[in-house]
């Protein structure tokens, strides 16, 4: 197939190429992002809600310098959002549907993903909160 000389002929072919190649990268930056457990295992503990650094570090064990590589390139990704509270950040995500994406995904592979509770080393108000919410003792009211 030959595409004519005419300019106006070429700039039509070029729009409609960046556009179709744009959307195309963006879905592929986004799977990018996602493309690693430690990222995914962040969302997952972030949820439909927020969670603060120290609970992140409390959750996992993982140092501060490690999980904010990875926060970094979620908020570049623009999967997540910062806001600081007095001394702590708390992360959110910006489009609560990507854990229906992430669990769907898992499902497609056979898999089941578990649903993460706070921390007991984190002490922080969120966490204490939440800690109690998902206490032995607050399961079985």
């Amino acid at each position: 197939m030959t595409f004519g000389t005419n300019l106006q002929d070429k700039l039509r072919y070029n729009t409609f190429t960046m556009t179709n190649i744009s959307a195309m990268e963006e879905t592929a930056s986004l799977f990018q992002a996602l493309g690693q457990p430690t990222r995914l295992q962040i969302l997952l503990a972030l949820g439909v809600g927020e969670a603060c650094v120290c609970h992140l570090e409390a959750t996992f064990g993982w140092r501060q310098a490690y999980l904010s590589q990875h926060l970094m390139a979620l908020r570049k990704a623009g999967i997540v959002t910062s806001n600081r509270v007095g001394r702590n950040i708390h992360y959110r995500l910006n489009n609560p549907e990507l854990l229906g994406l992430i669990r769907q995904a898992a499902l497609l592979m056979g898999q089941s993903l578990p649903e993460p509770c706070a921390s007991a080393d984190c002490n922080c108000p969120d966490c204490t909160s939440r800690r109690e919410a998902c206490s032995p003792a607050s399961l079985y009211k």
